[in-house]
């Protein structure tokens, strides 16, 4: 155990689970900073699909990534809705707000290829510890409990059946009114596909593999309210933090 006087709580998960919901209300109900670190990843992917970057060049998306940091063009605020944040590019105001421009299906799904290569992994590892190594934070994404903190006091996993994380996915795309790129409506059967594609490329990158991490506690999501899920891992964090 380290000597965080605050715990770090990780929560990995695939997409949809619920993670950014959870991780928000956690965040908020703890009095803790949150860090989401999958944002960080869409938001490369986003610079990368607009200066027509390859997704599968990894060392341009590794300069894409430390080119973000090293110029702080990279800025995430505190905000409302079911992220809890926005997130920012550009080195000095007024920055382009990008929060629903990185949720769309097409950068979601780059993003799941853009965080596969190790350059950029290695650019953003970094930026990550940095946010949580006070403790006091909640951070969630794909590898914080096995790769970014792999001595975070607190370890979740959270899943759901796919169909029910599709269903999610959907009905956040019908709040935003997002499209697809040619104007054409998102369907669930879209989302699916997409996440059945996206949840092979998760499990199956030779970097950080999305998996449990050892000591995680697992939640199945699928036919728990908010509020429930919310309630069991606080009283989770509480009883990490006293040890």
């Amino acid at each position: 155990m380290s000597e965080r006087v605050r715990p770090v709580v990780a929560i990995d998960g695939p997409a949809g689970a619920g993670k950014s919901t959870v991780a928000r209300r956690l965040a908020e109900e703890l009095g803790f900073v949150l860090v989401d670190t999958g944002a960080m990843y869409r938001a490369v992917a986003l610079v990368a699909i607009r200066q027509g970057v390859s997704l599968h060049e990894g060392a341009a998306l590794g300069e894409v990534a430390a080119g973000l940091v090293r110029e702080h063009a990279l800025v995430f605020e505190r905000g409302d809705g079911d992220t809890g944040v926005r997130v920012k590019l550009g080195n000095a105001p007024p920055r382009e707000d990008v929060s629903d421009a990185i949720r769309t299906p097409e950068v979601a799904l780059a993003a799941s290829v853009v965080s596969a290569h190790p350059e950029v992994r290695a650019a953003l590892l970094d930026l990550q510890r940095q946010a949580g190594a006070d403790g006091g934070v909640v951070l969630e994404g794909r590898d914080i409990g096995t790769v970014v903190f792999p001595d975070a006091e607190a370890k979740i996993f959270l899943t759901a059946s796919p169909q029910v994380r599709a269903r999610r996915r959907f009905a956040e795309v019908q709040a935003r009114g997002q499209t697809n790129d040619d104007g054409s409506a998102v369907t669930l059967e879209q989302l699916e596909n997409e996440m059945q594609r996206r949840d092979s490329q998760d499990v199956g990158r030779a970097v950080a593999p999305l998996r449990q991490a050892d000591g995680a506690l697992v939640v199945d999501c699928t036919a728990l309210a908010v509020d429930d899920i919310v309630a069991q891992l606080h009283a989770f964090v509480l009883s990490r933090s006293s040890r």
